[in-house]
């Protein structure tokens, strides 16, 4: 329990917190108005997941908000539009993220249920995982017909996306069920 629930973890969040806030105040700066409410959004979530520190293992918390600096990185500082991997990896990274923080979340409830069905826990919480990336390229598209932004690039790289949100939540499904068994051997009992 102490690799996922280290308390070295929680204070590397609430560093992170800090970096972020200094992110959307760059984005804010630089006039990046749409970049600085994604990133305070971002910031907004986080911190309700630092918040409510017994609802997660503090490894949770701290991925969601490496996930959200790597953003921030492309955001601000534009390495999404670099040369490179790095708007992939940020993806899969992400989704990676975002998967494990609320699928523990969502089916905290039903965690010992979900302990005697591990074909069923890796099926959900992947599903979930995939179904966020989904409506996350949804909210791009429409960003960029509402917004008349270029937030895509074109079908390739949506499509491209949307493995790296496959693969991310894949491996957030196989990281929740080991963090599952985790959780669920040292948690009281109810």
């Amino acid at each position: 329990m102490l690799f996922i629930n280290w308390k070295g973890y929680r204070f590397a969040a609430w560093v992170g917190q800090t970096l972020l806030a200094i992110a959307v105040l760059a984005a804010a700066v630089q006039g990046k108005w749409q970049n600085a409410i994604a990133l305070a959004l971002f910031l907004t979530v986080s911190l309700i997941f630092l918040v409510k520190d017994d609802k997660l293992p503090t490894l949770f918390d701290f991925l969601f908000i490496l996930a959200a600096l790597l953003n921030a990185g492309g955001w601000v500082w534009g390495w999404f539009y670099a040369p490179g991997l790095y708007d992939e990896l940020v993806h899969g990274f992400t989704m990676f993220a975002i998967t494990l923080a609320l699928s523990f979340l969502a089916y905290s409830s039903m965690l010992p249920i979900f302990r005697q069905h591990t074909l069923l826990y890796l099926l959900a919480v992947a599903s979930f995982g995939i179904a966020i990336g989904a409506l996350w390229e949804i909210t791009e598209w429409s960003a960029g017909k509402i917004l008349e932004t270029d937030v895509i690039g074109n079908v390739d790289d949506t499509i491209i996306d949307l493995i790296m949100d496959a693969l991310g939540s894949g491996l957030a499904a196989i990281t929740s069920l080991w963090a599952l068994q985790k959780w669920t051997d040292s948690s009281p009992p109810a």
